[in-house]
């Protein structure tokens, strides 16, 4: 590849970002359009349009080397976290709300305490989804000349989302939700993430014309062989 582009660290970081959180809101289930959902939706779709906007500005391999940036950021978090849950608590630290150290240690478990399985079933589904997502918008780019963006990231969005939904639900709910319910999650998920997609599209765009202008690059992966691993 050829010296970083000065934009790209910004849209790392931002993509990094939102993955991070993702992980630390998700434990909190909520409603939104009649559709139960964990809090992670509200800002972890927003990786798969940043997403779009690497391999759209960049081309495929500086999205990959973002894809594995954040999945080892996450891993980093995690391990934090879980290092961090291990340590004994002072016994003069308590937390607004409890009474002492035992109930706050408690609460800090909590939330940020996550269940093995759960962690493998989002890392799962990251890699595959955020790959197929990237890899189907680089060969369209390339099929459509560049031309219609929004079928681009729409259409690479359907597959990489529904692959990332189908694979977090399927192995984190699995033996606990019964095959119509593991359905209905994996669906609501799905369409949920999709809409979102749709609706951010105009700023999609804008976000993808303003790079290309600021980086004057405009990547089209010809060429390019399709590893998750590079080469």
């Amino acid at each position: 590849m050829n010296p970083t582009p000065r934009f790209y660290p910004v849209v790392l970081a931002v993509f990094v970002t939102a993955l991070v959180v993702s992980n630390f809101i998700a434990v909190k289930l909520v409603i939104l359009a009649g559709l139960s959902l964990d809090a992670a939706v509200i800002i972890f779709p927003l990786s798969y349009i940043i997403g779009d906007v690497l391999t759209e500005v960049y081309g495929f391999a500086r999205a990959r080397q973002a894809i594995w940036t954040g999945f080892f950021c996450n891993l980093l978090a995690v391990l934090a976290v879980a290092v961090a849950l291990r340590l004994p608590a002072a016994p003069f630290w308590v937390l607004s709300g409890f009474p002492s150290p035992q109930a706050a240690q408690g609460a800090y478990t909590a939330v940020l305490g996550w269940a093995p399985r759960i962690l493998v079933a989002s890392f799962a589904a990251y890699v595959v989804g955020e790959f197929l997502n990237a890899m189907i918008l680089s060969r369209l780019k390339v099929r459509t000349a560049g031309r219609h963006l929004w079928l681009r990231t729409i259409g690479s969005t359907l597959v990489g989302q529904g692959a990332d939904s189908a694979v977090f639900i399927t192995l984190a709910f699995a033996g606990v939700f019964r095959g119509a319910d593991l359905a209905t999650a994996i669906l609501s998920q799905w369409a949920f993430k999709v809409a979102y997609e749709v609706l951010a599209t105009p700023l999609t765009y804008w976000v993808v014309n303003t790079l290309k202008r600021a980086e004057g690059m405009d990547v089209y992966d010809r060429e390019i062989r399709f590893n998750p691993l590079g080469g």
